[in-house]
């Protein structure tokens, strides 16, 4: 069992510090492919600094290129060795977020200069007007630190049994009951309809290569931003309501069901912050802190989700569960 909970922790440990490099690959990425748009439009050499909009400093398309890429990778293997380092240190979903924050930057400014650069014949003439450069750089801050606070998690304690008895409903046998409840967090849907937004004015009006990590993330926010929460006999189903169709978020099967419980979970103390969240031991979807539905699972980890009503979500699921083993046995 300790051995579990090492190789737990080992693997929550190696997910922050992917998490602490993610964002200087999403910059290469970007930047490789807004340059790939861009190459047959760019003077050579390129303006690569400016003082009061006007161009001062130049470079080679080459070297610029070489930069783009190998800066963000140097600092991406910097920062994550740092996280790497202090995986354990209360400071670390901080020290995420300043990871995050530094690749929006760091991509907005590459990603900018040659946007500034493209379709000039003379590097010269290049111009870039500073008061919406400054604004879009302290967006690019906010909206990076923001994103990578929500998706870092804080350090957390041990993972807890679900306290209490473990209920059960109920039931008579060969009849059949579902239970069902609507989940969601006003933040994470205003920042996914604020990111998706923000990318497609950037690609509107720039360039839709450059506007790609934008719409990505508001891809990746709102779909736990509002999640229908569904326990019957096939088990614990999360399926999110601003999506069409029968995609699931995740879907738990009766036969990894060991037991479930309800307890009080405090978002930020237990699982770091809001939404989809992982860590050594345990798992869940996180809207609020308060009542929550608490699914202990054969692999050992336990699976979370905050959800009004929980208690009886989960001894509806334990009886199902109890029957299925008896099926098994039987």
């Amino acid at each position: 069992m300790k051995s579990v909970i090492r190789s737990a922790a080992a693997w929550g440990g190696s997910v922050r510090v992917w998490m602490g490099a993610a964002p200087f690959l999403v910059v290469v990425v970007v930047f490789a492919g807004v340059y790939g748009g861009v190459a047959d439009r760019l003077p050579d050499p390129l303006a690569t600094h400016f003082r009061d909009g006007a161009a001062d400093g130049f470079s080679s398309a080459q070297g610029f290129l070489a930069v783009g890429l190998a800066v963000p990778l140097v600092l991406g293997c910097v920062l994550g060795a740092l996280v790497h380092l202090r995986v354990s240190a209360p400071d670390v979903p901080w020290l995420i977020a300043g990871c995050y924050a530094s690749a929006a930057a760091l991509g907005y400014a590459l990603c900018g200069m040659l946007l500034a650069n493209a379709g000039v014949g003379d590097a010269s003439a290049a111009r870039v007007t500073e008061q919406p450069a400054v604004l879009g750089t302290g967006v690019a801050l906010l909206a990076g630190g923001a994103l990578g606070r929500l998706l870092a998690g804080a350090v957390p304690p041990q993972p807890r049994r679900a306290s209490g008895a473990t209920p059960r409903l109920d039931l008579p046998a060969g009849t059949a009951a579902g239970w069902s409840r609507t989940i969601s967090s006003t933040p994470l849907i205003a920042l996914g309809v604020l990111l998706l937004g923000a990318g497609l004015v950037v690609g509107a009006l720039a360039d839709w290569l450059s506007a790609a990590g934008l719409l990505v993330g508001g891809a990746l926010v709102l779909p736990p931003a509002s999640v229908r929460v569904t326990v019957d006999r096939r088990g614990l189903v999360l399926s999110p309501t601003l999506l069409p169709g029968r995609l699931r978020l995740r879907r738990i099967p009766l036969d990894r069901v060991v037991e479930a419980g309800s307890r009080r979970i405090a978002c930020f103390a237990d699982f770091g912050g809001w939404g989809y969240r992982v860590r050594a031991g345990a798992s869940g979807l996180v809207l609020r802190s308060g009542e929550g539905l608490v699914v202990r699972l054969t692999s050992g980890r336990e699976f979370a989700v905050t959800v009004d009503d929980a208690a009886t979500a989960a001894a509806l699921l334990n009886t199902y569960a109890d029957r299925a083993r008896a099926r098994q046995g039987g």
